[in-house]
């Protein structure tokens, strides 16, 4: 029996003890979710991050590659050394055949997209053009930009691309806080100009998932009212209100087709959506059919790429994500393991399986912790009968209420 096979069945084996609200009418089920990844551009604007190596950068596109990541953006080649980047990571993607498609960002203007043009031609793959403009007033009236000018500007950058074979995505910048008639006119032009994909951009984290439904709304009824087939509607949120994720789910929700994220959610300022926990929902909500096996690999090869740590209580991959040291909490998983499922130990106190993606959960002692600690902890340790040293057990919990922290492995095994 697969993997798979045999965690569906200890699903089934659950079910019947778990309502989920999460499910319960819900729409769009079961739906294919593409995903654009922007670590290598948008995440590296980051003031945190060190730049990584070429080298890095391939490592870092062939994990996104394992992982089903439909598109990455492969820099902005604005420079001799991000033009070598990119020109590497597309060589890259012919060379080992990447079913990863690339995109690279630039402005709507003619000069900008020159060079994606020429990386294109060099390697023999199209490579999507991400094109951006501003689309709000208080940016138009602080850089002096009348609308015409917007809208010429980026018909004639457009028609420049599709002339040259390269589809173009049309990306308005800060889209949550512009007018629908600016909004309207812009994307107007775009798909009368020939772009393919229309994104709708939270460049400053302002949106509130009520806001990203009415905004996807307004682009579905956008691009019906066009009658031009085939467009589709991509997300790209940052996450300066500590919405990112769930603006990203919001927008799956209203109908966006592809998500943009970034890993471990780096990028400027409070960072962008953080795409491995966005790869975590869309596989407990049935939304895609992406092999997260490799998504840790991707994970902490991301963080030291990038030169950050991963915070010890960061979703599903930090430290101590699946780690609990109170004693109610640690009696229940330890009970749960004496089920004939192992489910039930993975979902009692916990809302993300841990054997889904590779971890486990873990009793630790600290000072709220009960005797159930110390025995699951010392039974799991092969150490005989612990149970009934009640005299080793209350010198642990002791120490450890004494120390007011969780107690390292040394720790105990000094005081057993």
């Amino acid at each position: 029996m697969t993997e798979d096979a045999v965690r569906l069945k200890n699903e089934a084996g659950v079910a019947e003890y778990i309502y989920d609200w999460n499910t319960a009418d819900r729409e769009n089920s079961h739906r294919t979710v593409e995903l654009d990844d922007e670590t290598l551009r948008d995440g590296l604007q980051s003031v945190v991050v060190r730049q990584p190596t070429l080298q890095e950068r391939i490592h870092l596109l062939h994990l996104m590659n394992n992982l089903g990541i439909h598109g990455a953006d492969i820099g902005i080649p604005t420079s001799s050394q991000s033009v070598g980047h990119v020109l590497g990571l597309a060589q890259e993607i012919v060379r080992s055949k990447l079913t990863v498609q690339p995109n690279c960002a630039a402005r709507t203007m003619v000069g900008d997209v020159e060079p994606i043009v020429t990386i294109s031609q060099k390697v023999g793959i199209p490579i999507e053009v991400a094109m951006f403009i501003g689309s709000s007033r208080i940016r138009a009236y602080v850089e002096e930009w009348s609308l015409a000018k917007l809208l010429a500007q980026s018909e004639e950058a457009i028609r420049f691309a599709i002339d040259n074979g390269l589809p173009v995505m049309f990306v308005t910048e800060d889209t949550t806080r512009a007018f629908p008639d600016d909004l309207r006119a812009l994307y107007q032009m775009a798909l009368r100009s020939g772009a393919t994909r229309l994104c709708f951009c939270d460049t400053v984290g302002h949106a509130t998932p009520y806001g990203v439904r009415q905004l996807i709304r307004f682009a579905r009824n956008l691009v019906e009212e066009s009658g031009i087939s085939d467009v589709k509607i991509d997300w790209h949120g940052h996450n300066d209100r500590g919405m990112g994720l769930a603006n990203a789910l919001a927008a799956i929700e209203a109908g966006a087709h592809r998500i943009h994220g970034t890993a471990l959610g780096v990028g400027e300022r409070c960072g962008n959506t953080p795409m491995d926990q966005l790869l975590v929902n869309l596989r407990l909500h049935a939304w895609g059919e992406n092999d997260v096996a490799s998504l840790e690999d991707y994970v902490r090869d991301a963080a030291r790429h990038l030169g950050i740590g991963i915070p010890p209580d960061y979703p599903v991959f930090g430290q101590y994500a699946f780690s609990t040291a109170t004693g109610v909490h640690a009696a229940a998983v330890a009970k749960a393991y004496t089920k004939d499922n192992p489910r039930f130990a993975d979902l009692v106190y916990s809302g993300v399986p841990a054997s889904d993606f590779g971890r486990s959960q873990h009793i630790l002692i600290g000072p709220m912790s009960g005797e159930s600690n110390v025995i699951y902890w010392l039974e799991q340790r092969g150490l005989k009968d612990p149970s009934k040293d009640e005299n080793v057990i209350a010198k642990i919990l002791d120490h450890a209420r004494r120390k007011g922290r969780i107690l390292a492995e040394e720790e105990v095994a000094d005081l057993i």
